[in-house]
C-alpha cells in the first residue's frame, strides 16, 4: 500500500496489466458479442460474393447488406493457371479484400461457425450473431490436401507442387525450372473441383516449356484422372485426346492419387474400375490437384446441404429447395455444372432477377441453363476456348470452331479476362457473355 500511496511505476504497472487482462477477458465474453441484422446476407466474398454485394449494396442502402469474409486478400484464382506456367506472378492476382468489395456493405471479417437457417441467422467465430431477411450463400469450395496421405509434407518438398493454392502455386514454376528428366505427373481427385479444366491446363503448359527448353525427350508426362473421360464434354475431349496423343501424352483414366511417398519420390494411385487395385509411379515431378468439398460450416448444417453436402439449389433459380429466402452462387452450390468464374458470372443475372422477384413476392422466372466456359490453355500461346450449358452442348460465343487451338483465345485469357474481372464482373457489371453470342451468331442459338 506505501508503495501505491509513493506512485511505485512498479505497482503502477501491475494494476494496470490487470486491469487490461480483466477488460481483454471482459470484452471476449458474450456480453460485448454483437447482433448484427441486415436486409441482405452475403456469406463469402469471392467472384460471387463480390458481384452480388455490388448488385445490391447500393440498391438496398447503406449498411442493409452485410457481406461475411475473413480473408484480406482477394485472389483472381483463374490467373493461377499462367502463374504456375511462368506467365504472372502471384502479385498480379491478388487486391486488398477492401478494395474489391462494395463501399455501401458492411464488411464482417469472420469465420461463419454455424448457419441457423429456421432462425434467419448465422454464427461468427468472434461470437457475434447476423440476422439477415435474405442470404445469399457463396462460400466457395474448401480445398483437402490432407485428404492424400503425405500431400502436406510432400508439397515443402522438390517437385511436388500444386496451382490450387496461393501459398503452392509460385512454388510450381519453380519446380518445372528445376526439372532435369523422368515422369511428370499431373492429377485429377475423386471429387468435384474448381475448374475442372486446370488440373491438365498446367499439364499441356509444361510439356511445351520442356520443349522449349530442350527437355521434352527427357520427360514422360502422364495424367492420371479419377474421370472415365478427360473432359466431360464431347467436341472439346476429342479435341484433347488428339492433342495428347500428338504430344506423346500418356493418360490414364479412372486412377486416383491416394497416397504421396516424399521419400521415395512416389504417387500411389487406386484404380477405381477395380477397387484395391493400385498404380505406384515414382515421380520427378508431381503436380497434384487436391481433394475438394463445401467447407465443413456448410456440410454440418443438414437442413442447407444435400447428400454430397453442398448447398441445395433449384438447378434453374438457384433458390434454396427448402428456405425460400436463401439462394446460392458458385462453388458451394450442387449446380450440376462446372465450377467455374464464368459460371459464376451467368448465374449472377439469374439471382439477380429472381432475387429481385422473391423480394417482391412475385414469381421467379430467371433461369439459369447451366453454362459455363474453362478456358483450355494448350501452351505459352493457345487455347481451347470450351462453353456449355447443363446438358454437355456447346454454347460458343465466337462465330468460329472453338474446339480448335487458337492464339487469339489465349490472348484473351491471358489479357482481357483479368480485366474484365476485376473492373466489371465484381462490379456487378458482367453477366456473362449471352448478350455477345446472339450478336455475333445473328441471333440464334
Amino acid at each position: 500500500m506505501t508503495m501505491w500511496c509513493k506512485g511505485s511505476k512498479l505497482a503502477s504497472t501491475t494494476v494496470q496489466e490487470n486491469f487490461l487482462r480483466e477488460l481483454k477477458r471482459f470484452s471476449t465474453g458474450s456480453v460485448l458479442n454483437k447482433k448484427h441484422s441486415c436486409k441482405l446476407l452475403i456469406v463469402g466474398g469471392g467472384s460471387g460474393g463480390c458481384s452480388v454485394g455490388a448488385k445490391y449494396a447500393s440498391k438496398l442502402g447503406k449498411g442493409n447488406v452485410i457481406i461475411i469474409e475473413p480473408s484480406e486478400k482477394h485472389y483472381y484464382q483463374p490467373m493461377f493457371t499462367l502463374i504456375g506456367g511462368g506467365m504472372k506472378t502471384l502479385e498480379n492476382s491478388c487486391r486488398p479484400t477492401k478494395s474489391v468489395l462494395p463501399k455501401n456493405a458492411v464488411w464482417l471479417k469472420d469465420y461463419v461457425v454455424k448457419f441457423d437457417p429456421a432462425k434467419n441467422q448465422v454464427m461468427l467465430k468472434g461470437g457475434d450473431t447476423v440476422e439477415y431477411e435474405f442470404m445469399v450463400t457463396a462460400i466457395g469450395l474448401q480445398l483437402n490436401f490432407n485428404a492424400v496421405e503425405g500431400l502436406v509434407d510432400a508439397l515443402k518438398t522438390p517437385g511436388v507442387c500444386s496451382n490450387y493454392a496461393p501459398e503452392y502455386v509460385t512454388k510450381t514454376f519453380e519446380d518445372l525450372k528445376k526439372f532435369k528428366e523422368g515422369n511428370a505427373i499431373f492429377t485429377f481427385p475423386n471429387t468435384p473441383v474448381k475448374c475442372a479444366g486446370a488440373p491438365q491446363k498446367i499439364m499441356y503448359i509444361a510439356e511445351h516449356y520442356f520443349r522449349k527448353t530442350g527437355r521434352r525427350d527427357k520427360a514422360n508426362i502422364i495424367y492420371n484422372t479419377s474421370l472415365p473421360v478427360i473432359f466431360g464434354v464431347k467436341k472439346y475431349a476429342c479435341a484433347l485426346n488428339q492433342l495428347c496423343d500428338e504430344r506423346g501424352i500418356k493418360v490414364n483414366l479412372r486412377h486416383n492419387l491416394i497416397k504421396v511417398d516424399p521419400a521415395k519420390k512416389e504417387a500411389v494411385f487406386e484404380n477405381l474400375d477395380s477397387p484395391g487395385s493400385y498404380m505406384t509411379l515414382d515421380y520427378s515431378l508431381l503436380h497434384v490437384s487436391p481433394p475438394m468439398s463445401a467447407p465443413k460450416v456448410l456440410q454440418d448444417c443438414k437442413e442447407l446441404v444435400d447428400s454430397t453436402g453442398f448447398l441445395d439449389v433449384s438447378k434453374d433459380t438457384l433458390l434454396h429447395k427448402k428456405f425460400d429466402n436463401i439462394f446460392g452462387i458458385g462453388d458451394c452450390t450442387n449446380l450440376p455444372t462446372s465450377k467455374t468464374g464464368a459460371a459464376v458470372a451467368s448465374q449472377l443475372r439469374t439471382l439477380r432477377l429472381n432475387l429481385d422477384s422473391r423480394m417482391k413476392n412475385e414469381e421467379l422466372t430467371a433461369k439459369y441453363l447451366g453454362y459455363t466456359s474453362c478456358p483450355l490453355v494448350t501452351g505459352y500461346n493457345s487455347c481451347i476456348l470450351a462453353e456449355f450449358d447443363y446438358n454437355g452442348a456447346p454454347m460458343e460465343t465466337f462465330p468460329v470452331d472453338q474446339g480448335k487451338e487458337r492464339l487469339s483465345m489465349f490472348m484473351m485469357k491471358k489479357y482481357i479476362m483479368p480485366e474484365l474481372y476485376w473492373n466489371l464482373m465484381l462490379r456487378g457489371y458482367w453477366e456473362g457473355p449471352a448478350i455477345f453470342r446472339k450478336i455475333m451468331h445473328l441471333g440464334f442459338r
